[in-house]
């Protein structure tokens, strides 16, 4: 039944769009006298144009609806992957275009016969282009209005107001890692923490496994959760949406990102990886600790505990406070011990620092 008031109404939008355009044609015959007007009355052939649109239009509908289905989901995905700041900039701009062709509107009216459309044709063109042009500018008009405000406002003006502070997206990973709350603690963090429910279902089948040690990972990540909630002076916000298509979590967290234009906080090396590689700004928490880890230059001076042997002959390992590795030339023999070493050199990899040093006892 659907189907058929479809149809029937795509057939009188065809039959409307030929008798207009036999209209259009008939005056610019009455313009340029291509037919006498006396051989084929006009009314007679707006109707017949019209019968023939409609006619087209009627079989042309099944496409015409299933090309509509298909531009109104393409349109629907592109907004879930838009942030909602540019949807805010471009819904803006488009409102500004609008504006700026009604305020020419009375004038296009004037011209004969095409005047009427040319209206139509105004808005569309410059309602595109007031939205373009506001996504392109987006960040400049974001500092305009961030002066503003606190030109305006001054002290007074809420932050969220005079910065746009993206939301901080956490990972399974970084909740069970158990260090966000005490970078939270410490007033690095800013904005409002998103915790999504995807998230939240993960840590909970974590912290119903059979397996003890994963037991103890998922409750320890609730504890993590219930501290930052309740503890500490920042903005918790539960995200109950979810992406039934995405089946994996990382690709839910990605998307979400993309979606409230929001950066992920994780320590997952791969999560990394991708969201980069899809333009989501990522806040590593392995690459904090090792920003933040004090320099070692080659020629310094430190006590450590030897407590293992290395993978080379004749090595021994130790650490740092912080977990940083120490390979020890010639350490092996002073496994146990607590011994003075010189640095030799470091390294600098993707899992972390390495130093390597000698014991002093050996150095010339």
């Amino acid at each position: 039944m659907i189907n058929k008031i479809i149809h029937i109404a795509m057939a009188l939008i065809g039959f409307l769009v030929g008798y207009q355009f036999f209209a259009l044609l008939l005056y610019l015959n009455d313009l340029l006298n291509f037919i006498n007007p006396a051989i084929i009355p006009e009314l007679s052939v707006k109707l017949l144009g019209s019968a023939l649109f409609g006619i087209i239009f009627f079989i042309l509908s099944s496409r015409l609806i299933k090309g509509g289905i298909k531009a109104k989901e393409w349109i629907e995905n592109r907004l879930q992957k838009t942030p909602i700041r540019d949807i805010i900039y471009g819904f803006v701009g488009f409102l500004m275009g609008l504006l700026v062709a009604n305020l020419f509107s009375r004038a296009l009216l004037s011209i004969p016969w095409i005047g009427a459309y040319l209206p139509i044709v105004a808005n569309i063109i410059l309602g595109y282009l007031g939205a373009n042009i506001a996504l392109k500018k987006k960040e400049e008009i974001s500092g305009v209005l961030s002066y503003v405000t606190q030109k305006h406002f001054k002290k007074e003006a809420s932050p969220a107001i005079v910065n746009w502070i993206k939301p901080k997206i956490l990972d399974t990973s970084v909740i069970i890692d158990g260090r966000i709350a005490d970078i939270c603690k410490t007033g690095f963090i800013e904005g409002t923490l998103v915790i999504p429910s995807f998230v939240l279902e993960e840590l909970r089948h974590i912290a119903d496994s059979s397996d003890a040690l994963k037991r103890n990972r998922g409750r320890r990540g609730l504890d993590v959760l219930n501290k930052i909630q309740k503890e500490l002076n920042i903005d918790v916000e539960i995200y109950d949406g979810d992406f039934e298509d995405i089946t994996e979590v990382d690709s839910k967290l990605v998307k979400l990102a993309q979606m409230l234009d929001g950066k992920i906080i994780t320590n997952d090396y791969n999560l990394n990886k991708v969201a980069e590689f899809q333009n989501v700004q990522v806040l590593n928490i392995n690459e904090l600790a090792n920003a933040v880890k004090p320099i070692v230059l080659p020629g310094e001076e430190m006590v450590v505990q030897v407590i293992k042997d290395g993978k080379e002959s004749g090595q021994g390992v130790a650490y740092l406070d912080d977990g940083t590795m120490i390979v020890v030339d010639g350490g092996k023999k002073h496994i146990g011990e607590t011994i003075g070493v010189l640095v030799t050199s470091v390294l600098q990899t993707a899992a972390g620092r390495m130093i390597f040093a000698k014991p002093k006892s050996l150095q010339p």
